[in-house]
């Protein structure tokens, strides 16, 4: 498979973030327009037997172009049996990046070499798994706690009744989790905990490496993304989730107006007007 370049022979690659950047769920899509205006939708995702996740029908176009034009890797923080219910429109992304940067997937396969150098560095930098673990358990109160999961074998996340939630909680969580190289992120209904070593940034530089990429474009919507964002040359975030919650910015990355599907939309024409320059 050939990499593509723009008109002046560079390589630019997109990394982006899915779940409520580009994908969203029926409740995320913030469709706040008199149904008779609503865009058409497509359906990228089935889980249940019931569709999940979509994108409108000028987003699909829209990644069509981007994915002809640039290396296009989806970047998220699912496992890779969560990421591989995603059909996104157009060919399938040569690379693609789970569980956070845990694994770099290769037409489809995880990358092993990279897969052992993440978890060699966890191991040396950041308090076990089973500890992280065990102190969820102890502390999450079974009023608000619906599920416990572990992605990977890499990090952990809570499912949890937000109304409930006490906002105290999470802080009080991420004041003990970063002594311990954890850091924590609370995104919709989830909160997860995942060790510092284990980023998206640092996957994106490494396929970039791979793929001589010569510029790099982001987005992404939550905390867990902010490391991504910065790491690229430009960045984007909608104007909804965790970091338009936070008023969190940088120099280079653009904090958009658009919110749900609306958002997925603008950041895509974005990263096709930035990668044709």
């Amino acid at each position: 498979m050939s990499t593509p370049t723009a008109g002046n022979g560079s390589t630019t690659l997109v990394a982006s973030d899915l779940d409520r950047t580009l994908i969203y769920s029926a409740a995320s899509l913030d469709l706040s327009m008199p149904d008779a205006e609503a865009p058409r939708l497509l359906c990228v995702e089935v889980y249940g037997h019931k569709p999940l996740s979509y994108m409108t029908e000028t987003a699909a176009a829209l990644l069509t172009e981007v994915t002809a034009s640039t290396v296009f890797v989806p970047t998220t923080t699912r496992t890779r049996e969560q990421y591989g219910r995603i059909h996104l429109p157009g060919p399938a992304p040569r690379y693609a990046i789970c569980a956070n940067g845990g694994h770099i997937l290769v037409d489809g396969v995880s990358d092993r070499d990279w897969q052992q150098r993440v978890e060699s560095r966890i191991a040396a930098e950041c308090a076990p798994l089973t500890e992280v673990r065990a102190h969820l358990a102890t502390t999450a109160d079974p009023a608000w706690l619906l599920k416990e999961r572990v992605a990977e074998d890499l990090f952990a996340y809570l499912v949890v009744e937000r109304s409930l939630l006490p906002e105290e909680w999470v802080k009080e969580l991420a004041a003990w989790a970063r002594p311990r190289g954890w850091t924590v992120s609370l995104q919709g209904r989830k909160i997860y905990a995942v060790p510092a070593p284990l980023t998206k940034s640092a996957a994106m530089h490494e396929v970039a490496r791979r793929t001589g990429a010569t510029r790099t474009l982001a987005a992404g919507d939550s905390l867990l993304d902010a490391d991504l964002l910065l790491a690229a040359d430009l960045g984007w975030r909608p104007g909804h989730g965790e970091l338009a919650d936070e008023g969190w910015r940088a120099p280079h990355v653009v904090a958009l107006e658009e919110r749900g599907g609306a958002a997925g939309e603008e950041i895509l024409r974005r990263f096709l007007a930035a990668a044709a320059v």
